[in-house]
Formats: structure tokens, sequence, C-alpha cells
């Protein structure tokens, strides 16, 4: 694509990365056979090619974002599909967030959506504040049919039946290898997880411990950045990234880390992006670090090789998160992993398409969410499988709430293979 950056422009390293990017784009429109919001909507401006071209016009007229590009970038659901299908490796993650952080510095929002959006920011990625909302909206649920807007409709139904009672794990501390020692490893507890399912992390560490890990939850770590992140709050995003940064990088001084372990994949898709996200700070060499440790969980685990055996012959039906699939490229450690343990493991149609989740676009986007929440829940209910795994607690709650079939995390299958408990979802429990 030819671009049309003045050289002042381009002395901008976001803009320099943006022109980068839309160069290597060649119009072919691969990016809208994959993408979900194109499925389901059908404009050529809710594809990845449709999106570029508003960008490119934005960026290269150095204008303020107007409504209708907000509108169709808006409806992004970040899923990264177009990466994994495009042929010409057009890095449209880095162009869309680019893309939203323009927005959010120089477009102004109808209020409502100013006041959503600061909530958003303020409660998710502080654990607290999180499950004193969900409480909060477990308790608004009756009168949820009365609310004027869908999007607080669509917060109200988010929260969960039950909230678990916290859990000391996620603490500071030091979980020591069971036997012999074999690596030593930081394990990032996240900060939504934490208020939805105490679980996930509960079963990472009993699992790493058991395979000759030891855990360390570093003081000071917490949310990634990606919420913000994602809706174009760089001061706040960055703000939490360097505190990860900082807190992993003393204990890597301190006492060596051979891996940063994630269980989320959207955190880890953020994570592995920090040497990007630094690249022109003081903060650069020690980002690039820390995004090179970075690994999801069954990214370690495979090199771990545990010795796991089914406890009970179970039909799987394996979602891959997209933040996984596309923005890690992790597509076969998470299923080898379930069949060598014993678990029949099968996949739903169009495996590659987003199951609507997104972070916070279920809440923001709630009418095309609920729309690829069906068309998943559906493909997945094909399959008739006893237990459906996925490895992002996001993509666990939209699924959870639309189907009866348990959902719980790979790592907790793998941990009840290898001597854990019974995975909650299985036992009935919530």
């Amino acid at each position: 694509m030819q671009t049309n950056f003045t050289e002042a422009q381009l002395r901008d390293p976001g803009i320099a990365r943006a022109n980068e990017i839309l160069r290597a784009c060649v119009h072919c429109g691969f990016c809208t056979a994959t993408c979900p919001t194109y499925q389901v909507l059908g404009d050529e401006l809710d594809s990845p090619r449709g999106r570029i071209y508003l960008i490119k016009d934005m960026l290269e007229n150095d204008r303020p974002a107007d409504a209708k590009t907000v509108k169709h970038i808006d409806r992004c659901l970040s899923c990264l599909a177009c990466m994994t299908t495009c042929p010409s490796g057009v890095h449209y993650m880095h162009l869309v967030d680019h893309a939203r952080a323009h927005i959010e510095k120089t477009y102004r929002r109808p209020w409502r959506d100013r006041a959503l959006r600061w909530v958003l920011a303020r409660v998710i990625p502080y654990p607290t504040r999180f499950r004193l909302a969900l409480l909060g909206a477990k308790m608004a649920r009756p009168f949820a049919r009365l609310l004027p807007d869908a999007r607080l409709r669509a917060m109200v139904a988010m929260a969960p039946k039950q909230v678990p009672p916290v859990s000391r794990n996620d603490d500071p501390q030091v979980f020591p290898a069971t036997g012999e020692r074999r690596m030593r490893v930081a394990l990032m507890t996240g900060c939504a997880q934490k208020a939805l399912n105490t679980d996930i992390n509960d079963a990472t560490i009993r699992l790493l411990r058991r395979l000759g890990c030891e855990v360390v939850v570093a003081r000071g770590a917490g949310c990634c950045g990606a919420l913000t992140h994602h809706m174009g709050r760089e001061g706040e995003s960055h703000a939490a990234a360097r505190a990860n940064i900082r807190a992993w990088m003393a204990e890597k001084r301190a006492g060596g880390l051979d891996a940063i372990v994630i269980n989320t994949s959207g955190c880890g898709t953020t994570v592995k992006d920090y040497g990007h996200m630094f690249r022109t700070t003081d903060l650069a060499g020690d980002a690039g670090q820390i995004a090179a440790l970075a690994c999801d969980v069954t990214e370690l685990l495979a090199r771990l090789k545990p010795e796991a055996r089914a406890p009970e012959p179970l039909r799987v039906a394996y979602h891959a998160a997209c933040s996984l699939q596309h923005g890690q490229k992790v597509t076969a450690a998470p299923k080898s992993l379930l069949k060598a343990a014993g678990f029949e493991v099968v996949e739903p149609a169009d495996p590659h398409l987003c199951c609507g989740s997104a972070g916070t676009y279920n809440l923001l986007q709630p009418e095309i969410s609920g729309e690829l929440k069906r068309r998943k829940v559906a493909t997945l209910e094909a399959r008739q499988p006893q237990v459906i795994a996925a490895g992002n607690i996001g993509c666990m709650m939209q699924i959870g709430s639309g189907t009866a079939i348990p959902v719980v995390h790979t790592v907790e299958l793998i941990d009840w293979a290898t001597g854990g408990p019974k995975p909650r979802a299985l036992t009935g429990g919530a």
C-alpha cells in the first residue's frame, strides 16, 4: 500500500511503525474471510482491510478521529485472526493499538461512553474493586431489564452466580518446588481472574510445584495493562506494565527466573509485547527481557512433559482463545497435553473465529458479542462434549454464560490428571 506521510510525521516512532505496517498491506482481502465482525455485519469497513483504510486516512492527514472511524474501530475485537490469515505479514495489532491511542487523544465520546469506559478502567484491573462490583451486579440482576442501556444490562449479566472467596495463593510469596527444583518461575496472577475464578491460579501453582518449579508471586505485579491498552488509554496501561516489569526484574535479579508463566492468554499476548511497547524508553532492555521470559502455561508444560493420566474418560471440546492461537501462535500445546493425558479432544467448526469476549468487548458491544457467543456455543455443543476447555478467563465466562456444559481451564484438567483435585465445575460447584 502506498503511503504519503511527511518526514516530520515519520519522526514519531508510532507513525513510523504504522507506516511500515500500512506499506506491507497489498489489499488482497484474505483477512475478510476470517474476520468475525465482517462475518456478522457484512460491512467492508468492519473488516481489517476497511479499518486499515480508515486508519491510514486518519493518520496520514493528521486529523482528529471522527465518529465514523471511531464506530468501526470500536467494533474491532482485536482477535487478530487477520494476522494469522494475512499472507503479507501485516501486523494489524500494532496498527489498531496506535489508532485507538490516537482516538483517545483526539475524539470526545458522548458522556455515557466516557463514563462507562472510565468505570471499566477504574474497576476491572483492580481485584478488590471488581469483586465488589460483581457483588453489586448480582444484587442488581433482578432489575436488569429495567436498565436503559444494553451495555449496563451486559455488565449485570456478567456477574457469576457465586463470587469465589479470596485465595491467599494470590498474595506475594514463594511456593517451593515439590521434590527437586527444576525451575524458578514467576506466576502472573492477573486481575479480573482473581475475582472471577480463583481455581485457575490454585491449579497452576499445584501443578507447577508438582513438576519441580519454585513458583514466585512477585510483590508489586498486577494487571498486565491489556484492558486499558485496548481502550487507547496509554498512560494507564503503560503504568501497569511498568510495575510488572520492575517487579519481575527485581525477582530475576534477586533469585533468577526461568520463565514468567501466564495462564490468561489475553494477558500473555500483551506481556509478550512489552518489548515493543517500551522500545523507545529507558525500560527497553528490561521490557525486552520480560517479554522473552513470558510464556503461556501450556508452553511451559510442553517443556516439562507432565506424566498425566485422566482419572475419567472425558470428551473435551477445546476452545482456542484468539489471544492464544492468533496473538501468541500457541496452537498445538494445549491439545497435545490434553490428549497425552488421555482425554478425548475435539474441536468445533471454525475454531479460528472469536467467541465475542475480547476483554471488555462483550460489555461495550453486547449485540455483536452476543451473536458471536451464540455461534461459538452452537459449534461447541455440536461436538457433544462433556466439558469445554479454554485457556482464557474471558472466553470461559463468555462461553459459560451460554451453555450448560461445564467450562474449565486447560490447566485444571492437567492438574487433575497429575494428582490434583477434580475441577470444581465438574463436581457441580460454581
